[in-house]
């Protein structure tokens, strides 16, 4: 179920909302595919809905379990130095798993964020100094694209496009 889009209300309320519904919206691309085309690949790289949706909870873990919140690896929900920077999925991890590794995330994420003011910073030391906004705003940037790249591949699963005859 995507949450009800907000239009009108605090900065926050609506930038909250918005990441919200764009968390939904990429579970959503894959909700009712089969096991195998949840790891379908279609492209070169590891890009396929079930990596994504992996991905996207690795992504809140490092920006608000690790970054943010300042927690240990340990302390952190699934986390492992296979978060930075992959989208790999082992052969005993389902989709519904990972949807909930996810979803799991997610809520750790607006927990931690709560805690900090839209203005309040931080270094980083990829990006600089950043702010929760930023923060939050980067995370709808993020999750918006991968549902895109989900949107994509879900409609090569569902509707194949038939090979055209070699001439």
């Amino acid at each position: 179920m995507i949450t009800k889009r907000i239009t009108i209300g605090t900065e926050r309320a609506i930038i909250e909302n918005t990441l919200d519904h764009n968390r939904e919206a990429l579970i959503a691309t894959a909700r009712g595919l089969s096991e195998a085309d949840a790891r379908r690949r279609l492209v070169a790289s590891l890009t396929t809905p079930i990596s994504v949706i992996k991905h996207a909870a690795a992504a809140e873990r490092i920006w608000f379990q690790r970054f943010w919140a300042g927690l240990d690896e340990s302390e952190c929900d699934g986390y492992s130095r296979r978060d930075e920077g992959t989208f790999a999925v082992t052969a005993d991890e389902s989709l519904a798993d990972v949807i909930a590794e996810f979803e799991r995330a997610s809520q750790r994420s607006r927990e931690i964020a709560a805690r900090f003011a839209l203005d309040d910073t931080k270094d980083n030391p990829r990006e600089g100094t950043v702010s929760m906004r930023w923060t939050l705003l980067a995370m709808i940037e993020e999750f918006a694209r991968h549902a895109g790249h989900v949107d994509i591949l879900r409609e090569q699963i569902d509707q194949p496009v038939p090979r055209q005859p070699a001439s």
